[in-house]
Formats: structure tokens, C-alpha cells, sequence
């Protein structure tokens, strides 16, 4: 949950607006509180130049008013979720029209950016969907991470699993077997062809499989008992928008299973595989979990044995919705659009 505004020592709240009193500045931080960019990303939309934008950053950043984190080559930023300044900053933002004309030009081009994206990544997605299970076969052996995934969510009976990112249907193939009903989400029509081939070959019949957009999810809220999100974040522009998003699916004392790389240093996979980020910290996800409701429960780093030599190292984490179950659960899932 983000923080309300709190009291802050003078010179905190005077650095504050200092950086967030002037045009630019002003025009970053509205952008930041939508998406995390890079610095090119923000030159596109502003139509400025890079050392322009870099210096403007700088002072936000140092009020604390922006995040950054650096992953090899590339620099992210992203509106502060935490402390005074940050609580400041939304305040500011809350105050400003929506439909003021510079907001409303850059969000637009912010939506061409965003756009951009969302094709390089369908058009990859199309072209490596046959072969996608050998494309995540980057880090330690799969048997082991399904191994840790099962042990991690026990054998308990499920009502309702939701896969975000579907992909192949692999997740679905090894868990559906514990629900009452499954439903899998993949943007790409040609990764659900697959899935569906795999899971007809299967003989699983309480699956569904849409095509959906993980930021804007086509399912109902407050429902599921487990949703996963595996090998997903690290290609998405905004990937704490969508855990907050896979969050609203959850019913009262749901858990999310997030798996993912841990941070690394493999810049190709960001040229060749259309990779966003390299890798989360631990610390990074606990975040943008705890941030979203819920108690992260476990942890645990698959690190490669001695002769896996160039395989990257899985985190799991798995988190647990802090709301109390109070009426009966419904046992399936209803149809929608």
C-alpha cells in the first residue's frame, strides 16, 4: 500500500518542490507515476535531449522523488513508492489536470511508446512460439524448478488457478491436475495454439485458455486461490502494474507464486529474446508484494549446480493475500467476454 502524506523535516519538502517546480521536471514525474522508463524512452516522448533529461532526473532522483535502478547497460526510472518526498509527489500529481494540454500530449506519446513495445514483443512471441519450452530452458534444469514450484504450493486441493503468461501451458499441464478449474493467460494467440495442443494431448478438461492482457485481466476479482506468474516479469514495461493487477484476482488468504530470474548480466537475452529487465532482486519483489497486500510466506534461490555452467539462477517467491476468508468460496469459475 502507498504511504499517505506524512510530516517531513523542512529542507526535505524544500528539495522536494524545488525539483518538482519546473516544466520538465514536473512533465517527468507525471510520466514516472505511469510507467517505468528509460532515459531514451524519455527523450522520445519529451522531444529533448539526452543530457537534458539526464540532468532533470538526477534532481529528482536526489529528492526522492524518482527511483532508479540500473540492470548492465540500461538505467530504469520510475516514480518513488515510498517516503515523504514520494507522498509529496502524489499530491502534487493528484492536483494537476488530467486534461491539461502538455499532460494529455505526453501521455499520448507515452502510449506510442508503450505501443512499440507491445509489438516487438507480440512479433517475438509469434516467431518462438513452437520452440518457447527449449527458449526457457536458460536457467537451472526445469525438473527442478517444477519440483520446487509443487513442493513450494503443497498438494492440497485448489478451487481456482490462474497462469498469467500462460505461454506453452507447462504450468497449467503440472497444476491443473490440483484444481477444480484452471484458466491461462497469454497475449499471443500463437503461444495459446500451442498450449492448447499440449493440454488436449493431456487429457486436461478443466482448463480454459483466453487471450488477455495481464495489465487489464479478463477474469473475475477476489477469486482465485493461486495465481502464478512464471518467467513473465522480466518482459514486461510495468511489472509491479501487473502484480497489483494478478493481486485483485486473488480471493482472501490467496497466494501468488511468482518465478523468475534472479539479477544477472546477460545483455543478449535483452537483444535476442526481447528481454525488459535482467533479473529482480529479492528484496525488489518482497516489495511490490507487501506493497500490494500481501505477506510474502517463502522464498527460495535455485542457484545452477556445478555442471550447469552458463544457466542463470530461478528465484521463487510466494506470497499470501493478508484478507481473512470470511463467506464460503464459489467452487467455478463463471464465463466471461
Amino acid at each position: 500500500m502507498q504511504e499517505r502524506s506524512a510530516s517531513a523535516p523542512f529542507e526535505t519538502i524544500l528539495t522536494a518542490l524545488s525539483a518538482a517546480g519546473e516544466e520538465t521536471r514536473l512533465r517527468l514525474l507525471a510520466l514516472l507515476a505511469e510507467a517505468e522508463l528509460t532515459v531514451s524512452e524519455l527523450v522520445t516522448i519529451l522531444g529533448q535531449s539526452q543530457p537534458r533529461i539526464s540532468r532533470h532526473l538526477k534532481l529528482l532522483v536526489e529528492a526522492g522523488l524518482v527511483e532508479r535502478h540500473r540492470e548492465g547497460a540500461w538505467a530504469f526510472f520510475l516514480m518513488a513508492q515510498r517516503g515523504a518526498a514520494a507522498a509529496l509527489g502524489r499530491d502534487i500529481l493528484g492536483r494537476l489536470a488530467c486534461d491539461d494540454p502538455r499532460r494529455a500530449a505526453d501521455r499520448e506519446r507515452l502510449t506510442e511508446v508503450r505501443r512499440a513495445r507491445a509489438e516487438q514483443a507480440v512479433r517475438y512471441f509469434a516467431s518462438h512460439a513452437a520452440n518457447w519450452d527449449e527458449l526457457r530452458a536458460l536457467h537451472v534444469a526445469e525438473e527442478r524448478v517444477e519440483a520446487a514450484i509443487r513442493d513450494m504450493i503443497g498438494t492440497t486441493s485448489l478451487h481456482n488457478l490462474l497462469d498469467l503468461g500462460t505461454g506453452t501451458g507447462r504450468m497449467l499441464e503440472l497444476l491443473a491436475p490440483l484444481a477444480t478449474r484452471a484458466v491461462g493467460i497469454d497475449q499471443s494467440p500463437q503461444m495459446l495454439a500451442v498450449a492448447r495442443v499440449r493440454l488436449e494431448k493431456a487429457g486436461l478438461r478443466n482448463v480454459q485458455l483466453r487471450q488477455g492482457d495481464i495489465y487489464a485481466l479478463p477474469v473475475e476479482r477476489d477469486f482465485y486461490d493461486l495465481v502464478i506468474i512464471h518467467q513473465v516479469l522480466h518482459y514486461l514495461d510495468d511489472p509491479a502494474r501487473a502484480v497489483r493487477e494478478a493481486v485483485q484476482a486473488l480471493r482472501p488468504s490467496g497466494r501468488l507464486l511468482i518465478v523468475d530470474f534472479a539479477p544477472h548480466e546477460e545483455e543478449s537475452l535483452r537483444a535476442n529474446h526481447a528481454h525488459r529487465r535482467l533479473g529482480f532482486a529479492a528484496a525488489e519483489i518482497a516489495a511490490l508484494m507487501e506493497d500490494s497486500g500481501l505477506d510474502v510466506i517463502e522464498r527460495r534461490d535455485l542457484v545452477p549446480n556445478w555442471n550447469e555452467g552458463g544457466k542463470l539462477t530461478v528465484t521463487l517467491w510466494l506470497g499470501r493475500d493478508r484478507r481473512i476468508i470470511s463467506d464460503p468460496l464459489p467452487l467455478t469459475l463463471g464465463e466471461f467476454a
